[in-house]
């Protein structure tokens, strides 16, 4: 059978830099950074103290109290998301038809390790009986999927991924694929994580993957700058509708931008470092130029991994140029980590939505904190400042442990 076309008709995310997607992009495309001291707990003693929290975010004013309360923290964020995704697109689920043609796609990285934190010292301190009946439906990471399901009354595919910081890539993938084969209509798909906890911080700090540039937070995440030293947790959803191209213009939806291709491999190589030369993450781009059916001089933009991590800048540079060749020095490359750090499992669904709304506005946000490049990383990165750009296709990568890698190509519609 052919392949179905599948329209973004929708988008919402939550960040370091703003609780809603406008203001979010705006402070994106102006280059201003949400990272900060940590303020959700005590982190004196730990290697680093720094990350980018979501500010004044207030779930019950999205969710009410009652609701609120049965959630982590990182599906009080994806259903954030999720919601401001919904009513974005226009899209209503009263018809029992479109509902059984709907569906939902949403995974985090780690899930509730905030509720496992908590519910473990009291369950040490005070018993079983202080355990919460909520504990498990709070913590476990298809909740977001199965919250969103639940509230819209949607009935198509209900399923969330786990691979680490690819996980919002990998949803968004698939889920355009459960589209493209009839399988689904409408999905809503995308990432979450709020993993800004003791553990998940102390965990990545002895592993020396966490920037220690404690003393200027903003300054911290600085990707393909020779003085970065390690990525900055940071917290956040990002979710985006799907929607069946044809079905989309027959309601007169806005589209945002057409999701052509999605790319997958396995660097098959270590458990944390990349690939040799960025070898997997070149592979995993060229399938999703060969999905897209795009030659490689295709591509305008690639909103990139770029975590700040001195091994994972380099690879992705590297594969950026194996993938493209000549070309790859006529592409504007960009990393919004520099300004909200690494989202893990929410940061490809937080990136896909800045690379559609690149398209569709035509500007492409800075990586900041770029004074002094590596030698090693000699791409155009947008420096510092946004750029306008007439952008015909863009592609969004995500690369996670484990050396699962995850790209989207996005179009203009």
């Amino acid at each position: 059978m052919n392949k179905r076309r599948v329209a973004v008709t929708g988008l919402g995310m939550v960040t370091p830099v703003g609780n809603d997607r406008p203001t979010s992009w705006n402070k994106l495309v102006a280059g201003v950074s949400g990272i900060g001291q940590i303020t959700q707990f005590d982190a004196t003693g730990l290697p680093s103290t720094i990350a980018g929290e979501i500010k004044d975010f207030d779930p019950e004013s999205v969710l009410g109290a009652k609701e609120a309360r049965k959630m982590d923290r990182f599906i009080q964020v994806g259903m954030a998301a999720g919601i401001e995704a919904i009513r974005d697109s226009g899209l209503s689920f009263d018809d029992e038809e479109l509902a059984m043609g709907s569906g939902v796609y949403i995974g985090a990285g780690i899930g509730g390790v905030g509720t496992i934190e908590r519910t473990t010292a009291s369950f040490n301190e005070r018993g079983y009986k202080r355990v919460s009946p909520f504990y498990i439906p709070m913590s476990i990471i298809n909740m977001v999927s199965g919250n969103l399901s639940i509230m819209y009354g949607l009935k198509g595919p209900n399923l969330a991924s786990v691979t680490a910081c690819s996980t919002g890539t990998h949803a968004i993938g698939e889920a355009s694929r459960l589209i493209e084969y009839g399988d689904a209509d409408v999905m809503v798909a995308g990432g979450t994580e709020a993993a800004v906890t003791p553990t998940a911080m102390a965990g990545f700090g002895v592993a020396k993957a966490l920037s220690r540039n404690n003393d200027d937070p903003s300054g911290a995440s600085r990707p393909w700058d020779r003085g970065r030293d390690g990525f900055v947790l940071g917290e956040g959803a990002g979710i985006m509708v799907l929607e069946e191209l044809e079905h989309a213009k027959k309601r007169g939806a806005r589209i945002y931008a057409e999701l052509t291709g999605f790319g997958l491999s396995g660097d098959a190589h270590h458990m944390t470092q990349p690939a040799p030369g960025g070898e997997g993450a070149s592979r995993c781009m060229t399938n999703a130029l060969r999905n897209a059916a795009l030659p490689a001089d295709a591509i305008d933009y690639v909103n990139a991994h770029g975590t700040s991590t001195p091994l994972g800048d380099i690879a992705e540079t590297l594969a950026i140029k194996r993938t493209f060749g000549a070309h790859a020095s006529k592409i504007a490359v960009s990393s919004i980590k520099s300004m909200i750090g690494h989202l893990l499992g929410a940061a490809g669904g937080v990136e896909a939505v800045a690379t559609v709304l690149s398209i569709h506005h035509g500007v492409i946000p800075p990586t900041i904190n770029l004074a002094d490049p590596d030698p090693e990383c000699d791409l155009d990165y947008v420096p510092n400042t946004a750029r306008e750009a007439t952008i015909r296709a863009a592609l969004s990568n995500s690369f996670g442990f484990g050396g699962t890698n995850g790209t989207l190509v996005f179009q203009r519609a």
